[in-house]
């Protein structure tokens, strides 16, 4: 049997026993998910806790949990109950207030959407199961026809001073108005506009945080995931599955996306501080070297950790990262590792350069076999 085919059949034993033995899935899926018969989207769903490690309660959880999505998709989408009142009310607690509100979520989650993962033709492309509520409503219902062209308060919906500006990519991608993908007709519906769906349930059902630009770039991968399943049953409910086990990732990094929480232990300038004291600990001559250049983890790392990666690798390569990142019980302390194994990878490149050429290096990391990445970080992780 080759080495494949020996992984495999370890991960179907292991999704064979009645109660999963979440340890030792995680050993598995620590070094890579097979992506043979939707192994990656089952062990996803288990390591992100969305089905619980008793198979006889697989069934009942998931019908349960697509009830409820379907649910969200009528009360909030389909008959939200509509604006009642004039549209001139400028009371905070007005319906049109908050219509007008959503359309500015809305604008900024359309505008994110049509240019998730450039590089594939999958979310331009049309799904197998089009929610008929919304895509037979004569257009009404479709998202992308409330986007309301008007000037958002970006201060609102975007993280600003911390190289935020990268979280859109924009020097990697087109104008908002040059190449963003076209809905398609009437009856169908494309999986960029799925994935709109999800961030903006997503982002009326959490109005404590509501959309953040770059949620985009964790929930694209999962749903890909997910929507490729050779498992038809599984395919077909991609998208409330995809919900959930994104709003299960999102309460675990949500403090990554609040400003006020940026000091605090589970806050983003706290995670890049580790960040550092790891690359001083592994690599003292490069943490020095960017000391004295000034050249602080906040121009490069916000990204990385906020994102956990999402826009430094392709997709097939993100996908194996994620496949040790949600394996890992203390997953991002191992997204430290990996991001210290990364600036230990272009040590050279860096030791030789300046402010300049440095900052253009580390925002724009070069293509490389993730494999090496993987196992330095593990190397640094046993460092500790």
């Amino acid at each position: 049997m080759s080495l494949h085919k020996a992984r495999i059949q370890a991960f179907e034993d292991a999704l064979r026993e009645e109660e999963i033995n979440i340890e030792k899935l995680r050993a598995l899926a620590f070094n890579g998910v097979p992506d043979d018969k939707g192994l990656r989207s089952l062990v996803w769903k288990i390591l992100l806790l969305y089905l619980p490690r008793q198979k006889n309660l697989w069934r009942a959880t998931l019908h349960e949990k697509r009830q409820h999505y379907k649910n969200y998709i009528d009360e909030i989408i389909v008959s939200p109950g509509g604006p009642s009142d004039h549209p001139l009310n400028i009371s905070p607690d007005s319906s049109w207030s908050t219509y007008f509100k959503d359309n500015e979520v809305l604008l900024q989650i359309d505008k994110d959407v049509r240019r998730l993962c450039p590089d594939i033709s999958f979310f331009q492309t049309a799904t197998e199961f089009p929610c008929l509520d919304i895509v037979y409503s004569n257009g009404v219902k479709r998202l992308h026809r409330r986007v309301q062209q008007q000037v958002l308060r970006f201060s609102t919906l975007e993280r600003r001073g911390l190289g935020v500006a990268k979280l859109s990519n924009e020097n990697r991608r087109s104008d908002m108005h040059n190449g963003d993908y076209a809905p398609l007709t009437e009856g169908r519906e494309a999986h960029w506009e799925v994935v709109e769906r999800m961030l903006f349930l997503y982002a009326k059902l959490n109005p404590g945080q509501g959309y953040v630009q770059g949620m985009n770039e964790i929930i694209g991968p999962i749903y890909h995931t997910f929507a490729i399943d050779p498992d038809l049953e599984f395919r077909k409910h991609a998208e409330a599955d995809c919900f959930f086990c994104f709003t299960n990732l999102m309460a675990e990094i949500r403090d990554f996306f609040i400003r006020t929480l940026d000091e605090s232990t589970s806050g983003i300038n706290y995670v890049m501080c580790k960040l550092s004291d790891c690359l001083k600990k592994n690599d003292p001559m490069v943490w020095n070297l960017l000391e004295l250049q000034e050249l602080r983890p906040q121009y490069y790392s916000f990204r990385w950790l906020t994102l956990l990666l999402s826009q430094e690798f392709s997709l097939p390569d993100l996908e194996r990262i994620w496949d040790t990142l949600f394996a890992d019980a203390q997953r991002f302390d191992f997204l430290i590792y990996i991001c210290c194994a990364m600036m230990y990878l272009v040590r050279h490149e860096i030791l030789h350069g300046d402010f300049a050429s440095n900052v253009k290096l580390l925002q724009n990391f070069p293509p490389m076999d993730v494999s090496l990445i993987l196992n330095k970080a593990l190397e640094i992780s046993k460092n500790r």
